[in-house]
């Protein structure tokens, strides 16, 4: 499942012009990762001339126009929302951003000056929680989540269902769920209240 989850953060990236390392392409079991293994993805737009943080610490794909460069971990338990006590428990999630595996990062993007980025499904959804859960984060180094909602959303939306995506079994995926309407985006969503909405003003003639 991590492999899909990479994949999926990957895809997106790429999708926001961004060029994708990813260091390591093995599973580590039986022992303790080094500090180049917890590094899942390190990211680079190169037309993206300066490196500035967003405001939001939850951010969308229009945060990422002024986020040359970062370091992501990706965090894929699709069962639960990530809670403060989450991260207590899971010291692991933050490793990504040890001094240690941020400077393996730097070497790979020839500049030191990078954000760090953590990939989950979902923040608590009240106010006190997603406050707890965020002071957590920032707390640990983390400069800005990104939700897999926020993800799979810029995906479904950026698949062109005329076009053949031989090339990317996940987008070739996307695009037949769409061709089928089992998958919709915001534009077919709109499309299909306006025929509901016809139906009923015909029904209702």
């Amino acid at each position: 499942m991590s492999a899909v989850n990479e994949l999926l953060v990957r895809e997106y990236f790429e999708m926001c012009g961004y060029l994708i390392a990813q260091p390591r392409k093995y599973s580590v079991p039986g022992r303790a990762k080094t500090a180049d293994e917890e590094v899942d993805l390190v990211v680079f737009n190169p037309t993206i001339e300066t490196q500035r943080l967003p405001e939001n610490f939850v951010w969308n794909t229009g945060d990422l126009k002024t986020v040359a460069r970062a370091v992501v971990g990706v965090r894929g338990w699709h069962t639960d929302r990530f809670y403060a006590s989450t991260f207590e428990k899971t010291p692991e999630v933050f490793r990504f951003v040890q001094p240690d595996s941020v400077k393996f990062a730097a070497k790979i993007l020839g500049a030191s000056d990078m954000a760090k980025v953590i990939c989950i499904p979902n923040l608590p959804a009240s106010g006190e929680l997603k406050a707890r859960s965020i002071h957590a984060l920032k707390e640990r180094g983390v400069d800005g989540v990104i939700s897999f909602r926020t993800i799979l959303a810029e995906l479904v939306a950026g698949v062109d269902i005329n076009r053949n995506y031989e090339k990317s079994d996940l987008l070739q995926v996307i695009r037949l769920l769409k061709n089928y309407e089992l998958v919709r985006d915001d534009q077919l969503d709109l499309f299909t209240r306006a025929r509901r909405r016809r139906r009923k003003s015909n029904a209702g003639g």
